[in-house]
């Protein structure tokens, strides 16, 4: 394959082509927002129109059937939470139709990994943005530099309706009101958004054959992290980076020689590798006090309330939390929490089995297949993400990720019956 010039071959690949590359002109009119949900249903109609076929020689990988059946799993939650407490119909209808935007998502981009995209196009269309935004980080910067304002606008597409106006508004900067230094968003809702994005993107990096537009790829995300200045996206980074080495230490044979010598260091000097660690995750958590406490109570706020009132479907809708957590909605700034308030036990599990059940089965075959490693590495930012984002909010921004895990999926599948019709040829 020709690594200077790709482009798109199929109808699913020029959807994704154009929905990627097409990333900051749909900030900048305010549809990126409603460019997921629409990119995400285009492609399950291409994949249904394939489904229903008679020529169908192919099936659904365990694992993409299991992100299937848990978020159909909360779309049942959130019917039985508004049912159990008696939010009438007007609400369950907008909660169902931002289920379709949000967790359906998850699902539905999964499973379009089986359609024919190769995974070079989704990394190069990556590499675009990537090189859109070093041509437009000086503007960002230097609006905070001569003192623009901070969002110019917001677009009148809010009226379409959505979490909030941050996901429609225009930002140059924000001010960190704890720091009165300045952070960057870009394209996301928020900085912490910019650094998920931006971790996606340098995996794709990774994975780009060209040097060219792999040290673009390396250099924007490194900057977005930078920028974003979010806590996480630099632990993620890191993780990313030593991903290969860990995955060959691990299924090395070396691997118990490694295990017996931790646990001797660890032996011998235990208490002062757990001092350490509880030193670096103090200063970790000090770096930036307030959001801490912010998180910590809002997490706290949505387990009591959860046990006490709601264990197995859940409250059905978002709330918003007292003045303590600056009116911020609970369970929000973290997946698990959000889930355990709103969809109750049943929506927590219903993340968790498909996302555990991904992490295992694509690590098991990582070394297998570049593709495969790239899956299992979305699925593990995925993983980071739920004790710092809510998943949800935040699909139309990820969904590339999504994409390298079904396609992950798909692949392990074709490895295992590599005498059978492989599964992703699905023509569009």
């Amino acid at each position: 394959m020709d690594t200077q010039t790709i482009t798109p071959e199929n109808t699913a690949e020029r959807v994704v082509w154009f929905a990627l590359t097409a990333t900051y002109p749909l900030y900048f009119t305010g549809a990126l927002y409603i460019s997921g949900p629409v990119v995400a249903w285009i492609l399950f109609f291409l994949f249904f129109r394939q489904w229903i076929s008679p020529n169908r020689n192919y099936q659904i990988p365990l694992g993409i059937t299991l992100w299937i059946l848990g978020m159909l799993t909360m779309l049942i939650a959130l019917i039985v939470g508004h049912l159990d407490w008696q939010l009438g119909t007007g609400k369950l209808i907008k909660s169902s139709i931002g289920w379709a935007k949000g967790w359906a998502l998850l699902a539905l981009f999964i499973l379009a990994g089986m359609l024919p995209i190769r995974p070079e196009l989704i990394y190069r269309a990556a590499m675009k943005v990537c090189l859109h935004t070093l041509i437009l980080c000086p503007v960002f910067i230097g609006s905070w530099v001569v003192g623009l304002p901070d969002t110019p606008y917001v677009s009148p597409l809010k009226v379409i309706g959505g979490p909030g106006p941050e996901f429609f508004a225009v930002s140059l900067y924000e001010v960190d009101p704890g720091s009165g230094l300045p952070r960057w968003r870009l394209f996301t809702p928020w900085a912490p958004a910019l650094g998920f994005v931006a971790n996606i993107f340098f995996l794709f990096a990774l994975q780009e054959k060209n040097k060219k537009w792999r040290f673009i790829g390396i250099s924007a995300s490194i900057l977005m992290i930078l920028m974003s200045q979010s806590r996480l996206a630099a632990v993620t980074l890191i993780c990313i980076a030593c991903l290969p080495i860990f995955l060959r230490v691990v299924f090395s044979l070396y691997c118990a020689l490694f295990g017996a010598f931790f646990s001797l260091v660890f032996a011998i000097s235990g208490a002062t590798i757990i001092e350490l660690a509880l030193n670096f995750w103090e200063s970790f958590k000090g770096a930036r006090a307030d959001s801490t406490r912010v998180r910590a109570t809002l997490a706290n706020i949505a387990v009591q309330r959860w046990q006490s009132e709601a264990p197995i479907w859940g409250h059905g809708i978002v709330e918003r939390g007292p003045h303590l957590v600056e009116y911020m909605p609970i369970g929000s700034h973290h997946s698990w929490y959000g889930l355990l308030f709103v969809k109750g036990i049943v929506g927590f599990f219903s993340l968790a089995i498909p996302l555990v059940f991904s992490l295992i089965s694509l690590g098991w075959q990582a070394l297998k297949h570049p593709m495969i490693q790239t899956g299992f590495a979305s699925s593990a930012i995925l993983m980071l993400y739920t004790f710092g984002e809510n998943l949800e909010i935040l699909a139309y921004l990820i969904w590339p990720a999504l994409l390298s895990i079904g396609q992950a999926h798909t692949k392990t599948q074709q490895l295992k019956y590599a005498s059978t019709p492989t599964p992703s040829v699905v023509s569009s």
